[in-house]
């Protein structure tokens, strides 16, 4: 995740905060120096920089908080509580009008951020909603665009209005609502020109649209790899053009995440949702109160029930539970298994929502667990037969040898999954305690699984 650097370091001066009994004014004030260094060095705007320590320090060198039974704790509260409030306190929703009424959402940022495949993803999540969406393509310049939304419409199952690209933009715009209206849609999300940078053509476009259209929300995509250039851009558009608020893509990248703990505090425009990776899918709702929790090093569980309720077929996960327990749990099992963590975003995305999976315990945990690994695990798998999947007890040397020829590995690996897949099972069949430590040593069941 972007904020990695920044959490591991944060963690250390909180680590230092928390083993102390007592607190002096000095000590709060080192920590706060540590602070204010990890912060810059995320690429956080320095005036934001500033003015966060200020507040935090005015809060934590107080009476109540030195003199109080975990006045370490208490500190590390008010950092987080002022966190929050630097990136919006609240959660900003896209309000959208009732399902009779037509809601129109104009999408804007410059070439490269990701804007049209997220204009695909946030039409998505419309649809999830019950509502019929059109995903318009006004933009007439970069040659992919048009048939870039096509696709990713065609995969989430939303129609794309285009009129090629003979067409000005805003005349497009508006012969895509009239689309709308007379086919009972109620969302209309226009996908506009980007630029390399800034400049007036695209703005007088974009102002242009909104003069003629009914926009309802502008909103503004940028790349959080830019750093303090999307703070600028976005300052920039809500000056000449106007914003609602800000889609930030690629927080999943190797970012310093410097965007998002500035964006709102220099341009007082929410956060609306963060993409975290290139899946369609991989859309987020932005939490505030969540983003502090994953920076701090305190997990995102929210989030990890939310993606498991969007993307887990609870059906079928009760089925495998119950498989379990009677230990018919096969290899069919194990390869959906595999599959739901890939919906969900895989180990590593996973692994960066957990408590105190910040920088060098997370790389130690993705180590352990290789997604490379995994990988052949899976070509194995899917070079066995569906009945030598459903049944193993029948994978004999001369099938071991066909299914190790077809994932392209050894023998030895195909016999060694086998083999830690049956231990699985037994472990599986007494669950209870499994989990943590015990028998099984300090990475409990997890040390004797495949992967």
């Amino acid at each position: 995740m972007a904020f990695d650097s920044l959490s591991e370091k944060l963690q250390n001066v909180f680590k230092n905060l928390r083993g102390k009994g007592r607190l002096t004014e000095a000590d709060v004030k080192t920590a706060l120096k540590e602070v204010k260094l990890a912060l810059l060095e995320a690429d956080v705007s320095f005036k934001v920089v500033k003015q966060f320590i200020k507040s935090v320090e005015a809060r934590a060198i107080g009476t109540d908080v030195l003199e109080s039974l975990t006045p370490g704790q208490t500190v590390i509260k008010i950092v987080n509580e002022e966190m929050v409030s630097l990136m919006g306190s609240e959660t900003t929703e896209i309000k959208l009008r009732p399902s009779n009424e037509i809601t129109v959402i104009m999408m804007a940022g410059l070439q490269g951020a990701g804007k049209t495949t997220t204009a695909a993803k946030l039409a998505g999540k419309f649809k999830i909603k019950g509502r019929k969406v059109l995903l318009a393509a006004c933009d007439v310049y970069r040659p992919a665009a048009i048939k870039q939304l096509q696709v990713n419409g065609e995969k989430q199952g939303v129609e794309v209005f285009s009129m090629g690209d003979q067409h000005k933009p805003v005349n497009i715009a508006k012969a895509a609502v009239e689309h709308a209206k007379s086919h009972g849609m109620s969302v209309v999300v226009l996908d506009t020109a980007g630029r390399l940078h800034v400049d007036e053509d695209m703005m007088n476009e974009l102002i242009e649209i909104k003069q003629y259209v009914n926009v309802d929300y502008s909103i503004l995509v940028v790349d959080s790899m830019t750093g303090q250039d999307a703070v600028n851009v976005a300052s920039t558009f809500v000056d000449k053009v106007g914003i609602d608020g800000v889609i930030l893509t690629k927080l999943d990248g190797d970012t310093r995440g410097g965007a998002a703990l500035s964006i709102k505090a220099v341009t007082g425009k929410p956060i609306l949702y963060v993409g975290m990776g290139e899946k369609l899918s991989d859309l987020e709702q932005f939490y505030p109160d969540r983003m502090a929790s994953r920076i701090l090093g305190m997990g995102d569980i929210l989030t990890m029930i939310e993606k498991a309720q969007e993307t887990i077929d609870q059906e079928k996960s009760m089925q495998m539970v119950e498989k379990m327990k009677k230990n018919k749990f096969d290899f069919e099992d194990y390869l959906e298994s595999m599959n739901q963590m890939k919906k969900m975003g895989g180990i590593g995305t996973l692994l960066g929502m957990m408590p105190g999976m910040g920088g060098a315990q997370m790389k130690q945990l993705e180590d352990a667990v290789d997604e490379k690994k995994m990988a052949r695990i899976e070509a194995i798998i899917l070079s066995m037969t569906v009945k030598e999947r459903q049944n193993p007890e029948i994978l004999n040397p001369s099938r071991k040898r066909r299914i190790a020829n077809g994932a392209g590995v050894d023998i030895s690996e195909v016999n060694r999954l086998v083999k830690q897949f049956e231990q699985s099972k037994k472990m599986m069949k007494q669950m209870p305690g499994l989990m943590g430590k015990g028998k099984f040593g300090k990475k409990g069941m997890f040390g004797k699984l495949p992967f």
